[in-house]
């Protein structure tokens, strides 16, 4: 993987967006912890897992005029040096034109050995600020195991879900199965 690019000080998001719009085409980037970060190629089967993903909480949303979207990237007003890009994000209402939202009602982060610790480090930390969001994935790779942390009346708190396991998403009325994260990725 490719470090991270190096910066005298902390970028802000303005900077940022500014920054990579002079990137070359060929990579994407995001922002954590006011470090540009670039993202890598997944596998195949972080990919599947993506996709399956994004196919059910995309028909969940339709019901909502909600839409799941993948390397959506996410702001925050009270994280100025953030702007990461989770696997899928789900917004309700019209889609922006420039590739962000500040507005996300659940996202799915699919962990990489090599971003894990970001993803339930910066990441994690970052997502609990969206005034929006009310749930958010953290979907395991190796094994089919779900970290699933909702935001409730008394603040966030997380709730690990198994194999046999279903995710209850009252945001978009509806379910996802652990199985249908995992349908044709490999894992067991």
């Amino acid at each position: 993987m490719v470090p991270p690019a190096r910066c005298q000080t902390r970028m802000r998001v303005e900077d940022f967006r500014a920054w990579v719009e002079h990137r070359p085409g060929d990579g994407r980037w995001e922002l954590i912890d006011g470090t540009p970060v670039p993202q890598s190629p997944q596998t195949s089967r972080h990919q599947r897992i993506v996709a399956n993903i994004c196919c059910r909480l995309d028909a969940l949303g339709e019901r909502r005029d909600g839409h799941a979207l993948p390397g959506l990237g996410v702001l925050s007003a009270a994280m100025e040096d953030h702007a990461p890009i989770p696997d899928v994000v789900v917004t309700c209402g019209p889609l922006g034109a420039d590739g962000y939202t500040s507005d996300p009602v659940l996202l799915a982060e699919v962990l990489s050995p090599s971003t894990q610790q970001t993803d339930l480090g910066a990441k994690t930390r970052f997502y609990r600020t969206v005034p929006s969001l009310r749930v958010f994935l953290m979907v395991h790779q190796e094994t089919a195991r779900v970290e699933v942390w909702r935001r409730g009346d008394a603040g966030w708190s997380m709730r690990g879900v198994g194999p046999d396991d279903t995710v209850d998403l009252p945001e978009l009325d509806g379910t996802l199965a652990v199985s249908e994260i995992y349908a044709r990725a490999g894992i067991v």
